[in-house]
């Protein structure tokens, strides 16, 4: 995958998206500065004890910090391991599509929630999210519910089970990062390609949050960093493999793929299951196994979808995924520029992969389409054309800057991707 989009990893710098959301949090919430501030010359731009303020930004501009500015801040009366237990107990009861997988574990997840170390950088940041950001917060709160879950369901103990749900209250804090209209609130899934260039950079800007401003443990930060990352090499930022993918990022990349597919109350956990199916080999069969073992404990939905319609859709799946490798096959012999060339490279190795999950799914022969369930197949539908977005906006990225003939070229072969 293409370089990562520069960012400032040293915090010497107030970030002015993460900025922004403090100050939004201090009109309701007590933040004040800990500590002195002093700019790298040592001269006072803020007194110990002082609320936060507006005045603080614009003292703040362009000024080289002696001390990350998350270090000098503390939330007062922000989020507590109290309200992140009440938060979770609102979950825990709602009518959510994730209960088959949380509710076995309610009792064990609000005894270890009341335990968590918040750090207070990250209680700041969390405080700033419920704020600004309520549905990054929601999210939070579910992910550190579901990871939960899932590492009890495999019998880990409390600290394993405490760790993991660290991972998931802290693994998108990395987008404080960057503009809020950048954020992931609809699971990246009605995204464009600028703002994909925005998100792609939070998972490591998450993980050199925590390495470098908290005491959490390294395995912590490692996971935060992963957890859009691929076994097979498809996610991002790092597209990194197997060997290099870490116990803790495996199972929050499942996390976070079940979290994507279910944002909507009307999506089911049939949805998260065919999501982590899709494409064979993406996801730790062990985590990936206990969403999809609660998804097929469910009573079956009924269809609504006569057999003929199930069939034509399936044809019309198949005719999709083969013109999205005809029109990068088209263009990929025709440029001799490195940058294109390696975007296309990697436009069709993600075709692939998708090739390799519908031809592992069996729907594409008569059998299978006979025996096709129609909410499944709509599942899988809705997959693939958001996998085919996903495609165009990674090769999009790895092609960078083009020059304006091959940027048209390559902007109609991903105009088609999108277009699914």
């Amino acid at each position: 995958m293409s370089t990562l989009p520069k960012t400032d990893a040293s915090f010497g710098r107030a970030n002015p998206h993460a900025l922004a959301a403090i100050l939004e949090a201090s009109e309701t919430k007590r933040i004040i500065a800990a500590t002195d501030i002093f700019d790298i010359s040592g001269f006072k731009l803020w007194a110990r004890n002082q609320p936060v303020s507006a005045e603080l930004q614009r003292k703040l501009l362009d000024r080289q910090l002696r001390q990350p500015l998350e270090s000098c801040l503390v939330a007062q009366d922000g989020v507590t391991s109290l309200s992140l237990l009440e938060s979770l107990n609102e979950l825990l009861q709602s009518d959510t599509s994730l209960a088959p997988v949380l509710r076995p574990f309610g009792a064990r997840l609000a005894r270890e929630a009341a335990y968590l170390p918040l750090h207070p950088v990250v209680q700041l940041l969390l405080t700033a999210v419920e704020t600004s950001r309520p549905q990054a917060y929601d999210h939070a709160v579910a992910a550190m519910a579901l990871n939960g879950s899932l590492m009890a369901a495999s019998g880990g103990d409390v600290a394993s089970i405490r760790l993991a749900m660290l991972c998931g209250l802290t693994h998108d804090l990395g987008e404080m990062y960057i503009a809020s209209a950048h954020g992931e609130a609809d699971a990246d899934r009605a995204l464009d390609f600028v703002s994909y260039q925005q998100l792609v950079v939070h998972p490591h800007v998450g993980a050199l949050l925590i390495s470098q401003l908290t005491n959490y443990p390294a395995a912590l930060a490692r996971a935060v960093g992963e957890h859009h990352e691929r076994l097979d090499g498809s996610g991002y930022p790092h597209a990194i493999e197997a060997d290099r993918f870490s116990p803790l990022g495996r199972l929050l990349a499942v996390t976070e793929a079940t979290l994507s597919a279910v944002r909507s109350p009307y999506d089911t956990l049939l949805r998260a299951s065919v999501a982590l199916r899709a494409v064979p080999g993406e996801f730790d069969q062990g985590w990936m196994g206990r969403v999809t073992q609660a998804a097929t404990a469910l009573a079956p939905q009924r269809s609504v979808m006569e057999p003929a319609d199930v069939q034509a859709r399936l044809v019309a799946l198949g005719d999709v995924l083969t013109a999205a490798e005809t029109n990068v096959a088209a263009v990929a012999g025709r440029s001799k520029l490195l940058a294109m060339q390696k975007a296309l490279e990697l436009s069709k190795f993600l075709i692939g992969r998708l090739r390799a999950g519908w031809n592992e799914s069996g729907m594409w022969n008569p059998e299978g389409m006979a025996a096709a369930d129609a909410a499944e197949v709509e599942a899988l539908e809705d997959e693939l054309y958001f996998r085919l977005r996903g495609v165009q906006r990674a090769t999009l990225l790895a092609a960078g800057k083009l020059p304006p003939e091959e940027a048209a070229v390559l902007n109609e072969v991903c105009e088609s991707l999108a277009m699914g």
